[in-house]
């Protein structure tokens, strides 16, 4: 980071002081003295005497503000380090919105819900997306009514919890509110504008995206022991939000670009049950179930996919997915000679179908379904552990927590009906394997082989049933060695069932300065465990190139393929982290500024594919001859990231009003320091990954993203302004190396006003990037298809679907 890129954000912060409901301090409910458990076994750390970064944010209060419903977008908009697009033309992650930290991958950044490992959706990014050949948690399983804060640990901590911890830690925690009941009513739209502007940009209609977001929180007393449970029902209806090019400028392939139609339905609950003056039970119960129909590519007329006296004027494919997810989290809270243990497990599973409507299987000719079940694939996480912690009077005071844990996983692929993935030949017989050219089905107008399968999105063609199990031990402690001077050191082994162990280390420290100003860093190692989802994920679908029929194969890690061209097992990813910084609290006035490094060796990604004769002379010949090209999930990448998080808050009086201002900005620069071939594919790295993935990879974040936000409360009116710049993105089109598709800065705008009218109901409007700004056009590459998702824009940045108007009515009783 340049001199100039540190002085911007300090002008910057000084200028306007800071941002609003995010971070390392805020609000009344947020305040700089909250104890936080992410990071920190130790139940007396504040966020501002952690040795390490962590954020904290009100959600309630940045939902109420901003208006965004689910909590990747809220995330998205709140905190800089955190990057979520929405994607469309990306198959099932138009259901899923992939998530990332400081800019790495998706599944490199844990999730927890109070404390306990989530787990993560049975989705694999891979068409069209961000995150390639990566998994992750789905955090919008969660409803943004059940949360009452997330604890955002911005440093590596798979020493303290275990995989996937390499970016960080996103802790959601649950309403623990024990009377009364709240509801939230929500509805916005997105407002397209008067005909004539954006005239490159057209909608269905001038209002489109209508969002519905209604829930209700009840929290109840249970015994007269301090027990509680607090319950969450929450419901979501979003249309279609269509951005399309204007075809009397230039024609865009896909017709149909923009947010997909959701219809999401939710139910969590928090109980915690006092057994006795020295045993308490408690249990998070969770339900969600999302319903989504996304557009795929556009099929014309007369194109090779398309049977015309089914569809005379082309068809565009339905993706109609079902996400169901719960999670099931019991346990024990107990003392044993003054150590306090925590007993649990942790029980989720993820299910994801799809049903491919509006659809064809061209080698079927007008007597094909137009709908077909394609399958889908789950994924069942189960941790059981226990946690004990204890203080001793060592120097200032010693914090020893030590605990187990033990998890088994199962990854499914439920086989889709046979014509969703099946080709057939004149006479309606399947075809395996290599056949008689003349009898394939052929389109009489361009006289090109048909496609089989559904149109879309193909159905998977074998069933997966996979399991494994791993049992980890940790140790973590931290001293104060003064009253000005603590350190912390935690070390973890894990062993897995399928690639072995690992021990992971990590050291940090604090030292306070003066009473407000002190330093902190962190040095730790971390890994990765390779997801069941990318050992044994395998999609079997044709494709046409040079008018030619070509099967390609995405074999599985354990395939006989991967195998014979040197591709070898999964194993685990892993990085050294590196932190330093300082703090600053003031009565008024905070800062935290952290610099960190991350290198990561082994990155797991989605090679290119390989042609046959590539993949002939690596197997010796030995090749399926229904296999025209392949590709393969390998630890094939290693990277580098080097960046700074600056964030500065400031409360004061003004007048008879409160100001609560907060500037918080990210720097993120990642590199790609070596690609890995196999032996056999020695000299390849170009397809292993080519200038477009690396572009990919490299886009996951933008290199700067600042977020300001400034909230006035005066009376009973509050009023809120936030401002969010993305920085440039640089994507590479599908013409090679020197296809480059800049997407220019952009800053987003919104506003919302609230009215107080007593203390049961709140009424408040606003406008969410109010001056209707999109990504950069890419009018150069939209008629060739060559964008990502065939519009006339990529989902970068702060997404696609411009301005929307909203209000929210909130009411207690």
């Amino acid at each position: 980071m340049t001199i100039k890129n540190i002085s911007t954000l300090f002008f910057l912060g000084a200028a306007s002081f800071a941002f609003a409901q995010q971070k390392d301090s805020l609000s009344k409910e947020n305040t700089i003295d909250q104890v936080v458990i992410t990071g920190s076994r130790n139940n007396k750390r504040t966020s501002v005497d952690t040795p390490v970064p962590v954020d904290v944010i009100d959600v309630k209060q940045a939902s109420a503000a901003t208006g965004q419903v689910d909590v990747n977008q809220l995330l998205q908009f709140s905190a800089p380090s955190f990057n979520s697009n929405k994607q469309s033309g990306s198959d099932g992650a138009d259901a899923v919105d992939p998530a990332t930290l400081r800019g790495l991958g998706p599944d490199q950044t844990l999730v927890l819900l109070n404390g306990k490992r989530y787990h993560q959706s049975s989705l694999i990014n891979l068409f069209g997306t961000r995150g390639r050949g990566n998994t992750g948690s789905d955090l919008n399983t969660i409803p943004t009514a059940a949360i009452k804060r997330v604890e955002i640990l911005r440093d590596g901590a798979s020493a303290q919890y275990g995989s996937d911890a390499i970016a960080g830690v996103i802790n959601v925690i649950l309403n623990d509110r024990n009377h009364g009941f709240e509801g939230n009513a929500f509805y916005g739209v997105n407002v397209f504008g008067s005909p004539g502007k954006n005239n490159d940009v057209v909608s269905d209609k001038k209002l489109d995206g209508g969002t519905l977001d209604f829930s209700g929180n009840y929290g109840t007393k249970i015994g007269n022991k301090g027990g509680f449970g607090n319950f969450t029902l929450e419901f979501m209806n979003k249309d279609y939000a269509i951005r399309n090019a204007n075809p009397a400028i230039y024609t865009a392939p896909r017709q149909r670009f923009g947010d997909a139609k959701a219809q999401n339905i939710y139910f969590f609950g928090n109980i915690e049950v006092p057994l006795s003056d020295n045993l308490k039970f408690y249990s998070q119960p969770g339900y969600s179930f999302r319903h989504t129909n996304a557009y795929a590519w556009t099929r014309s007329a007369d194109a090779d996919g398309n049977i015309p006296s089914v569809y005379p004027d082309g068809f565009n494919p339905v993706e109609n997915t079902k996400i169901s997810d719960y999670t099931f989290d019991n346990g024990l809270k107990f003392k044993v000679a003054d150590w306090n243990v925590d007993f649990y497990n942790a029980l989720g599973n993820n299910r994801f179908m799809y049903q491919i409507d509006h659809t064809i299987n061209a080698t079927l000719g007008a007597k094909s379904p137009t709908s077909f079940d394609a399958g889908g694939h789950s994924l069942l996480q189960n941790t059981t552990g226990f946690n004990a912690t204890k203080s001793f009077d060592v120097l200032q005071g010693l914090n020893v927590a030590f605990g187990s844990e033990f998890r088994t996983e199962t990854f499914k692929i439920v086989k889709g009906e046979e014509a969703s993935y099946s080709m057939y030949d004149i006479n309606g017989n399947l075809v395996t394997g290599s056949t008689d050219q003349s009898l394939l089905v052929t389109n009489p107008f361009s006289g090109d082989i048909r496609p089989g399968g559904s149109q879309g999105f193909p159905g998977y063609s074998q069933a997966v049933d996979k399991s494994r199990n791993n049992i980890a031990g940790y140790v973590d402690t931290e001293l104060d060695v003064t009253k000005n001077w603590m350190v912390s050191a935690a070390a973890r082994y894990e062993n897995y069932s399928d690639f072995g162990g690992t021990l992971n280390g990590k050291f940090s420290t604090r030292y306070a300065i003066t009473p407000q100003f002190a330093f902190r860093g962190s040095v730790s190692t971390g890994f990765r465990a390779p997801s069941l989802v990318q050992k044994y994920y395998s999609l079997q679908f044709t494709n046409f190139q040079g008018g030619q029929l070509t099967t390609i194969l995405l074999a599985s890690n354990d395939s006989s393929l991967a195998a014979a061209v040197g591709i070898p097992q999964l194993k685990q990813e892993t990085s050294d982290n590196a932190s330093a910084g300082f703090t600053f609290n003031s009565h008024k006035f905070t800062a935290t500024v952290d610099a960190y490094h991350i290198k990561v060796k082994n990155r797991i990604v989605l090679t290119g594919t390989f042609d046959r004769d590539i993949l002939l002379a690596a197997t010796g010949g030995n090749l399926d001859q229904s296999i025209n090209q392949a590709q393969f999930f390998s630890n094939a990448v290693d990277t580098e990231s080097n960046g700074v998080d600056v964030i500065l808050s400031y409360t004061d009086q003004i007048g008879e009003g409160k100001l609560t201002a907060t500037l918080a900005g990210n720097y993120n620069n990642m590199s790609i320091l070596s690609v890995h071939t196999s032996d056999k594919l020695k000299g390849l790295e170009d397809t292993y990954l080519s200038a477009r993935e690396r572009a990919f990879i490299l886009a996951s974040a933008p290199k700067t993203k600042i977020n300001l936000n400034l909230n006035y409360k005066i009376n009973k009116f509050n009023t809120n302004l936030q401002l969010v710049r993305f920085d440039k993105v640089t994507l590479v089109g599908y013409n090679g190396p020197d296809d480059y598709q800049v997407y220019n800065p952009k800053t987003t705008t919104d506003v919302s006003v609230g009215y107080e009218f007593n203390k049961h109901f709140t009424w408040i409007l606003g406008g969410k990037n109010i001056f209707n700004r999109y990504p950069t056009k890419q009018i150069g590459s939209v008629s060739d298809g060559n964008t990502e998702s065939g519009g006339i824009f990529d989902p970068v940045q702060m997404g696609f679907a411009g301005r929307q108007a909203f209000t929210r009515i909130m009411f207690n009783f």
